[in-house]
């Protein structure tokens, strides 16, 4: 199979696959936590505007195949040398074939040849799959462990470009209390 990551923005139509993809899975792995988590996923994928996910200071990238979008992601400035990585995706019928891992490590070039030296990101208490990839590609946990994920709700975590698995220059991303739902 052939893969093609084409970097593009969150209006092009082979983001949409992404995006209700991302709506759906929000929607439902949150769902007994949040009465109208569909709507609050809406929100969620509409939070941003676009134009923060396009360079200078962000980038959007699709990988497709055979035509079809079957992962992507993007990040956008969280401070001047931090990307924060958002909205990574990959097709249900794709997953545990290495494509979320080729999404971040796409995105982590983008952001060092845009100037970033490091990468934040959050995900769902619900999401173990994507903390279990943030983790073995690298990224620091930025929260205590030893406290319930569902207390936390969102699980940050953070990983220095340049010196991958340096934890020191990470020190002003660490959450001194869980991030609760908001």
């Amino acid at each position: 199979m052939t893969y093609t990551i084409i970097d593009t923005t969150l209006s092009d139509p082979l983001a949409r696959p992404l995006l209700d993809g991302l709506q759906v899975e929000y929607a439902t792995r949150y769902a007994e936590f949040r009465p109208n988590s569909a709507a609050l996923a809406s929100e969620e994928l509409v939070r941003y505007p676009a134009e923060l996910f396009a360079p200078p200071e962000g980038a959007f990238i699709v990988i497709v195949r055979d035509g079809e979008t079957v992962g992507g992601g993007a990040f956008k400035r969280y401070d001047a040398t931090t990307a924060e990585l958002k909205r990574i995706w990959t097709h249900a019928g794709e997953r545990r074939q290495g494509l979320a891992r080729r999404v971040v490590q796409e995105l982590e070039a983008r952001a060092l040849r845009q100037g970033y030296r490091r990468v934040y990101l959050t995900t769902g208490f619900r999401q173990p799959e994507a903390a279990g990839l943030y983790v073995s590609a690298g990224y620091e946990r930025l929260f205590d462990p030893s406290i319930p994920p569902e207390v936390h709700f969102r699980l940050p975590f953070g990983k220095d470009l340049l010196e991958p698995g340096r934890t020191d220059s990470l020190s002003d991303l660490v959450q001194l209390e869980p991030l609760g739902q908001r």
